[in-house]
């Protein structure tokens, strides 16, 4: 299971001053549903001050979604999406697009980007990720509280001065 090693659920502080924007793929309805409820549930479970959702096609169009919330100002972006393997090589050419281009948007920004993008072999794989009734993992939760936590720990990070309380460069 994926979900081995990751850290104990521990609440966020300062999550209550955070706007966060999630944007979530429309392909693979049911599995889509399940990660977009586990990262709302999870958002108002840590007291976000909002939380916005913006609907794609499907996964491939994260990135630039992703990049235009982070540009209007929120503090934390949440990426979901299900890329499942097919018999051609699409799903390598879109995973690594997406990876790739989610990565650029928070390197870039220096914007949060929780990655909740399932790229899966099997649709069972995706809905055992997904967060429903049933499944072994809350991936749309687990992306939350990543760009949550990383928005509140970057907000509260000190910044260096000269003593003064004029910053150093």
């Amino acid at each position: 299971m994926s979900g081995r090693g990751a850290p104990a659920p521990a609440p966020v502080v300062g999550a209550e001053e955070l706007a966060v924007a999630v944007v979530a793929a429309r392909w693979h309805e049911e599995v889509m549903t399940g990660l977009l409820d586990g990262a709302l549930a999870t958002l108002r479970e840590l007291g976000t001050a909002r939380a916005d959702v913006v609907r794609v096609p499907g996964s491939f169009e994260l990135p630039v979604a992703a990049r235009a919330m982070a540009d209007r100002g929120y503090h934390a972006v949440v990426a979901l999406g299900v890329v499942i393997r097919g018999g051609t090589p699409h799903f390598d050419y879109v995973c690594q697009g997406v990876t790739q281009g989610l990565t650029q948007v928070a390197v870039t920004t220096g914007v949060p980007v929780g990655f909740g993008v399932l790229t899966c072999d099997t649709e069972e794989q995706a809905r055992d990720r997904a967060g429903l009734p049933g499944s072994s993992e809350d991936k749309g939760r687990e992306a939350a509280v990543a760009a949550v936590a990383t928005a509140a720990a970057l907000r509260s990070a000190p910044r260096p001065d000269d003593g003064e309380g004029r910053r150093l460069p």
